[in-house]
C-alpha cells in the first residue's frame, strides 16, 4: 500500500520500524484515551511491546485482515494519530470495523476529520469495501459528532459491548456504505462538493 496524502498529513501502514514513535504517542496519549479503550497491562505502551506487536499483526497485514495506520504531519517524524481498519472481511461481507485516535494536542483541529475521509476514501475505493462500522460509548460527544460530519448513521445499541476501562460497557453502533454510482454523480456535479 502506498502512503495516503492529504492537505496536513501522510497516513502510512504501521510498522515495526514505527514502534518508537507509537509508544511516544501512546505514553504521551494514556490518560487522554484511556476513558475510551480497554485497561492496557503494565508495558503495553513500551516501544518492545510496540514491536511485538506490529510484528505479530504482520500475517494478517499481509492477509488483508487488518490496516493499522499511523498519521503524521508532512514532513514531522511524530506520530499525531492512529487509524485501523480491523475484522476485515471479503466475499459476500466486504466489510470492517474502524477504529482511530489523535493526539491530546490535536483534538478539535479536524486532524482526525482529514484523516478519516482519505481512509474511507480508500476503504471504499482501493479495498472496494461495502461497508464501514464504527462504534462509540454514549457519552463520547466527539466521537458522535466526527462520524456525524463523516455521514455515518446510527445501526443500533449494543448493552454490554465491550469492556472499557475495566467495565462491560454500553456502544452506539454506526456504519458508512460505499457509495453508489448515482451518488458519485451527484457528488461530481454538485459545483464545490467535496471530492469533486
Amino acid at each position: 500500500m502506498h502512503a495516503i496524502e492529504t492537505k496536513r498529513l501522510i497516513l502510512t501502514r504501521a510498522a515495526p520500524a514505527d514502534a518508537a514513535a507509537l509508544a511516544r504517542f501512546s505514553t504521551r496519549n494514556a490518560d487522554h484515551l484511556s476513558r475510551w479503550e480497554p485497561t492496557r497491562p503494565d508495558g503495553y505502551y513500551s516501544e518492545t511491546a510496540w514491536h511485538n506487536r506490529l510484528t505479530a499483526y504482520a500475517p494478517d497485514i499481509r492477509a488483508g485482515r487488518y490496516l493499522p495506520l499511523v498519521l503524521r504531519f508532512h514532513d514531522q517524524p511524530d506520530v499525531v494519530g492512529t487509524a485501523n481498519l480491523s475484522n476485515i472481511v471479503r466475499g459476500e461481507f466486504q466489510a470492517c470495523h474502524l477504529g482511530y485516535a489523535v493526539d491530546a494536542e490535536q483534538e478539535g483541529q479536524g486532524v482526525m476529520s482529514e484523516a478519516l475521509r482519505a481512509v474511507l476514501d480508500h476503504a471504499f475505493g482501493a479495498m472496494s469495501l461495502n461497508r464501514v462500522m464504527a462504534n462509540y460509548l454514549p457519552e463520547n460527544m466527539r466521537s458522535a459528532a466526527l462520524l456525524a460530519r463523516l455521514e455515518f448513521e446510527r445501526e443500533g445499541y449494543a448493552k454490554r459491548y465491550l469492556k472499557i476501562a475495566g467495565e462491560w460497557r454500553d456502544h452506539v453502533l454506526t456504519a458508512k456504505l460505499a457509495p453508489q454510482p448515482e451518488e458519485l454523480a451527484d457528488r461530481a456535479s454538485t459545483p464545490g462538493a467535496v471530492g469533486a
